[in-house]
């Protein structure tokens, strides 16, 4: 089944639109606070030279976007989809950050809950790769019904091998 997966994508709180390559500054803007990456397995991306490379793997997934404040249009972070397995019928979601004004808020659930909400019309399940050191991360995801399923070693976009727990979450158990 063709679909796409950098959709323009809308809830109350977030505005998800296609990651482009104008839009480094003001990601790298929202990006460039160190606390944000504190949890996440490389923790130096609030640097512009690695974040560089975040950003250039975000293009080249073709399933990056730019999360915007719906009220506000402020760059509240990003996200992706990426590795879609058609085999499987799986994808993954990942990849997200958001700046701390937006910690707390509901932004991060209901970003996750409409891409989930998109992309089950097209998948089965649904992975996370979460740093086995990012709690935050971790307890959005079993919040909103993940089940962790596994822990791997997770080389991501040009940065070295780091453990990840893989969080799953099946079409058949969606509800929200």
């Amino acid at each position: 089944m063709e679909f796409s997966i950098q959709p323009n994508l809308k809830n109350e709180k977030a505005t998800l639109i296609p990651l482009e390559e104008d839009d480094f500054e003001v990601l790298y803007h929202a990006a460039s606070d160190p606390l944000i990456w504190a949890q996440h397995p490389n923790k130096t991306r609030y640097q512009k030279e690695v974040f560089k490379n975040y950003f250039k793997g975000a293009i080249e997934s073709g399933g990056a976007f730019l999360i915007k404040d719906t009220a506000t249009g402020a760059i509240a972070g990003s996200t992706r989809f990426y590795d879609y397995d058609h085999s499987q019928n799986l994808i993954l979601i990942g990849y997200t950050f958001y700046a701390r004004e937006y910690w707390g808020t509901g932004m991060n659930a209901e970003v996750k809950k409409t891409m989930l909400n998109y992309i089950f019309q097209y998948v089965d399940h649904v992975l996370f790769h979460i740093g086995a050191g990012n709690v935050r991360s971790q307890m959005a995801i079993t919040r909103l019904g993940a089940k962790k399923i596994d822990e791997i070693n997770v080389a991501y976009y040009g940065e070295p091998p780091a453990i990840n727990f893989v969080y799953q979450i099946s079409k058949i158990n969606w509800s929200v």
